[in-house]
């Protein structure tokens, strides 16, 4: 099933619009503003990304700028009512695949969502490679497959729950930066009420757990009073 993350902060458009997706097959995740659909996009593997170019604290167009910056190269439809030459060479030039004026027909949403979707799956259903010098999959031996919530380590196939593969996502696109603990929050819960304190240091042991080894460095690394670090190179804790 396809996953399509959809990012409006009209509510009436997004429920009618997530219903006839739904309907369509597709799996649906929703978010009412940028940040929100911000840390939604990194923190999982979609096929698709619907963005609305008007959206509160971060615009789709700096959205979808800021995702492709980080490397993620899944498509994106943008919905706007600005219809002249220069936003849409605005929009296509921060990285949008499509753009579609409101108001619009639903066949043609759907249309554009199935082509869109359709180049998507012939891409690899990982994460997306960074260059080769830099990949934190070359230099840890760790891949992920996100959408079946599986992860390779040295021969080694590990199941990993949905909290667990939007963390190790979150690790894998973010090598040697550190991750605070409300990028992490907002990365696996959004704008739901947040879990319990200790709910993160729970979820980086749970996933310590499964993918290192006695033997080897870390990957994870506790950065004190910071966050943490996904480490790539073979460095002590700090």
């Amino acid at each position: 099933m396809a996953k399509v993350l959809l990012v409006d902060d009209e509510m009436a458009l997004t429920d009618s619009l997530g219903r006839v997706l739904r309907r369509e097959g597709y799996e649906v995740v929703v978010a009412g503003d940028g940040t929100a659909g911000y840390g939604l996009a990194i923190a999982d593997v979609y096929d698709l990304f619907i963005l609305d170019w008007m959206l509160p604290e971060l615009s789709g167009v700096d959205l979808c700028q800021q995702l492709r910056q980080r490397g993620v190269a899944t498509p994106v439809l943008l919905l706007t009512a600005k219809d002249t030459i220069d936003d849409r060479v605005q929009g296509l030039d921060a990285g949008a695949d499509d753009y579609l004026v409101k108001p619009f027909e639903l066949r043609e949403l759907l249309a554009r969502v199935r082509a869109l979707i359709r180049r998507s799956q012939f891409q690899s259903p990982e994460l997306p490679e960074p260059k080769p010098e830099s990949s934190a999959n070359l230099q840890t031996g760790l891949r992920l497959d996100g959408r079946n919530r599986i992860a390779y380590h040295h021969g080694r196939a590990i199941e990993l729950s949905d909290k667990e593969t939007q963390l190790l996502t979150l690790f894998l696109r973010s090598p040697q930066q550190v991750l605070t603990h409300d990028d992490i929050y907002q990365a696996l819960w959004g704008n739901k009420k947040r879990p319990s304190s200790n709910a993160i240091a729970a979820q980086i042991r749970l996933l310590r757990r499964k993918i290192e080894q006695p033997s080897d460095p870390p990957l994870i690394r506790s950065v004190y009073g910071k966050g943490y670090r996904f480490n790539t190179g073979d460095t002590k804790t700090d």
